[in-house]
Formats: structure tokens, sequence, C-alpha cells
């Protein structure tokens, strides 16, 4: 068999899931294709934002994958602090709703919001590029809206400035 008739099962119409033989066949099928030469492993990149909003189930799923030699770089994102694992059997609190055994495994890169200044930076560099033109009053102003609400929203209000 070959990668195509693999994944051919798995298009099929019919709803089930990828069973581990199956799972386990395409692995094996593209282990052979790279140790041939025949194909490249090129890893990506998995972004996942809200990750507190997963569940038990999932961090398995992606605990186990992470074992896997063609495992991606994985990026979670959240804004919890100390909150509930979801679908835990037991009311289990943790760092950011992850799995303390997953947690150990990772990078945790802190981040901080932007200040006036950065935002207001920011936004001209962006309505630059938009060729949008903003008078200091109007910059200082988005710097103001940002820093109460959020520097997306800031940035969104350009389009309307623009008109």
């Amino acid at each position: 068999k070959d990668v195509m008739s693999l994944v051919s099962q798995i298009n099929k119409p019919k709803k089930t899931e990828i069973t581990d033989k199956l799972r386990q066949e395409i692995n094996r099928v593209v282990t052979k294709y790279i140790d041939d030469g025949v194909a490249e492993l090129v890893p990506g990149v998995l972004f996942i934002d809200e990750v507190h909003m997963l569940d038990m189930e999932c961090f398995t799923y992606l605990n186990r994958s992470l074992e896997s030699t063609m495992s991606p770089i994985v990026v979670f994102a959240t804004n919890r602090g100390l909150t509930h694992v979801r679908g835990a059997a037991d009311d289990i609190i943790s760092p950011h709703g992850i799995p303390v055994d997953l947690l150990d495994r990772m990078l945790i890169i802190r981040t901080h919001p932007y200040s006036k200044d950065e935002m207001i930076h920011i936004i001209s560099i962006r309505a630059s590029t938009e060729q949008t033109e903003l008078t200091d009053e109007a910059l200082q102003l988005l710097g103001e809206v940002g820093s109460r609400t959020s520097l997306r929203y800031a940035v969104q209000l350009l389009t309307p400035a623009k008109i």
C-alpha cells in the first residue's frame, strides 16, 4: 500500500475515527519514504490560541503526538492564570488550564501589554503601510483607545479613519 491509498481510506464519506492501526500504517509508510529519500519531512508549527478551552482528551492526544518524530512545533496561547482543566475526572486546577504533565514539557514565554507609546508607534507603522494619513492628534487618540481596549481594536479603527 502507498500513502495515497491510505489517505483515500481516510477521505471515505463514512464517519469513523482514524484507528491506531491506520495511523501506525501511515507513519510506517511515511517513515519508509523518508528513509528511501523519496520524501522529506518538513516540520511545521501548530498554533493553538485559547488553549485553556481544550479538554483532557485533547491534551492527552497532544501529549502523545509530541512523542512522535513527525511532531510539529506547538505554540500555545492563553491569557488565563490558574484555572480548571476541562474534562478532568477530578476538579483539577492548573496554571493556564494545562495539565501539569504537559506543562512540565513547555517553555513559557510571558508577554506584557504594550505601552501607549509602543502602540502609537505600531499604529503609525500600520497607517503608513495602509497609506492612511493621520494627524498627531488622531494618532494620540488611537494610542489612548488602544491602551484602554486593545491594540487590535485601535488598528481596526484605521479602516474607518481612511474613509
